[in-house]
């Protein structure tokens, strides 16, 4: 299928996708559509007369909407983020549509991004920037913690895990890692340690989540994790939101159970992030109470929003369905 033939819509963009998008496509000439809505059982048909959706870690891509996107002539879901587990790869598989992702952008951003966010949460960085922003000079309340010293738990060592373990060493942290498919001889050549689950919650004074989201660790940072944890211990999350039991998270921070946390995923975030609700009411009764807590820190997932990973997101993005328009091998499928 040559590139001017073939058609993608696009779901769920903001104004930096649609640059980064139409500086890459310069290169391959598809006919693109941008949609600034969700993918969902509501939305599916206004991909009729398409080949291709291009959808993002908020759409929602069931055996429902799979079903709809088959109907109307889809033959290629195409994701512009490393994780997958919005779409039911049975129903694609069944109704013959691939799947392709990005696997890795820019692992960096999100990594460097965690840091920004322990940085911010452990040297009060928000309150002191409201207080100066007002005239307030004083310091009372805004006492932080040294890292050097502090033990750094680290869930999940793939790219990201392993570059935050790097960074996060060069303050002078000691790092205890997890991971079910541990890395070994990187671990070895850096002197970091692979401990067992329950130890990584114990010892972490900072502990980062870095690991996809499965059945198996859905909720992995739970009530009786919680309980294993320091009372003056943050947890840093830019990985995905279900990997925390969010009530359970709540309760640990109204309890004083941990110190604080710093999250850039939230496990129900589908309807606000994103989006402009500062004139409107949040009905989240969870999130809502999040943002009440002095120690913690929100930010909408924007951890991989950097030019640099952008740019690779939508380079890899429109190679994956080149290759898919090509019948060459899909280098990047997920099965």
């Amino acid at each position: 299928m040559k590139a001017s033939e073939l058609k993608i819509a696009f779901y769920d963009t903001r104004s930096y996708d649609r640059d980064a998008f139409t500086t890459a496509n310069k290169n391959f000439l598809y006919n693109i559509d941008f949609f600034d809505f969700h993918l969902d059982e509501k939305t599916a048909l206004a991909a009729k007369g398409y080949d291709v959706v291009c959808v993002f870690v908020n759409d929602k891509l069931d055996s429902e909407v799979i079903k709809i996107l088959s109907e109307n002539g889809i033959k290629l879901i195409a994701l512009r983020c490393a994780g997958f587990n919005n779409v039911d790869l049975n129903a694609a598989e069944k109704e013959g549509i691939k799947v392709v992702r990005v696997p890795a952008y820019s692992p960096h951003s999100v990594a460097e991004h965690a840091v920004a966010l322990l940085m911010s949460l452990t040297r009060r960085i928000p309150q002191a920037y409201m207080r100066t922003r007002t005239g307030n000079f004083t310091l009372n309340g805004l006492t932080g913690r040294d890292l050097n010293g502090l033990t750094a738990g680290i869930l999940g060592t793939g790219k990201i895990g392993r570059i935050m373990a790097e960074i996060l060493s060069g303050f002078g942290m000691k790092i205890e890692l997890y991971d079910i498919y541990p890395n070994k001889d990187w671990a070895n050549a850096k002197g970091f340690e692979y401990v067992q689950l329950q130890q990584l919650f114990k010892d972490a004074d900072v502990l980062s989540l870095h690991c996809p989201l499965t059945e198996d660790t859905k909720h992995i940072v739970n009530e009786q994790s919680l309980q294993l944890m320091k009372r003056d211990a943050v947890i840093i999350n830019t990985g995905r939101g279900a990997l925390i039991d969010t009530k359970a998270l709540v309760y640990a921070l109204k309890k004083q159970i941990i110190g604080g946390a710093a999250l850039d995923v939230y496990e129900e975030e589908s309807k606000y992030f994103f989006d402009d609700w500062s004139v409107d009411v949040i009905r989240d009764d969870v999130l809502a109470r999040l943002m009440t807590f002095p120690n913690v820190i929100i930010t909408a997932h924007q951890a991989f929003l950097t030019s640099n990973a952008l740019q690779s997101i939508a380079e890899t993005t429109l190679s994956n369905i080149s290759a898919f328009a090509e019948g060459s091998e899909l280098e990047n499928q997920v099965k």
